[in-house]
């Protein structure tokens, strides 16, 4: 009797407390769905401008020597454009890199692979030793310890 007594007098409370633990559940969901939108849209976005950075690779075929493996720097030194196009894609990088770093984007799996590949190369190596001591320690960090990555 004493539990019907009990509920008698406090239901109200109970459904009302129900109501709000229902309600903050339902608000705790709806904020992991909305980051989860927040981290998709921000890859597509990061995306687009990766195409757009590359796409300048094709429209003007003088930057292809950035991916060449082999450079001769006496008889042709880095261009003002071969620069722009590479300090463009560290930038680009340098944006990733702190998405990634606060949860704002989902994670690239391939992106050590992709600093190690494009930093081994002669002519992105020069520009990122010129840049580096203008970049945030963390994110020197990073790209070197994928620079050294197995």
């Amino acid at each position: 009797m004493g539990v019907l007594n009990w509920l008698n007098n406090y239901w109200l409370n109970l459904v009302q407390s129900g109501g709000i633990i229902v309600g903050l559940l339902i608000s705790a969901a709806a904020l992991h769905l909305d980051a989860n939108a927040r981290r998709v849209s921000n890859l597509l976005s990061i995306t687009q401008n990766h195409r757009e950075i590359w796409t300048e690779l094709y429209r003007r075929p003088e930057l292809a020597r950035v991916l060449e493996p082999k450079v001769d720097f006496e008889s042709a030194p880095i261009s003002q454009n071969e620069e722009l196009f590479i300090r463009m894609l560290i930038l680009h990088l340098n944006s990733v890199y702190h998405a990634q770093k606060y949860g704002l984007l989902l994670k690239l799996e391939g992106l050590p692979k992709d600093i190690q590949w494009f930093l081994s190369l002669p002519m992105p190596q020069i520009i990122w030793e010129r840049i580096k001591p203008f970049q945030d320690a963390d994110f020197v960090w990073y790209v070197e310890s994928c620079r050294t990555q197995k």
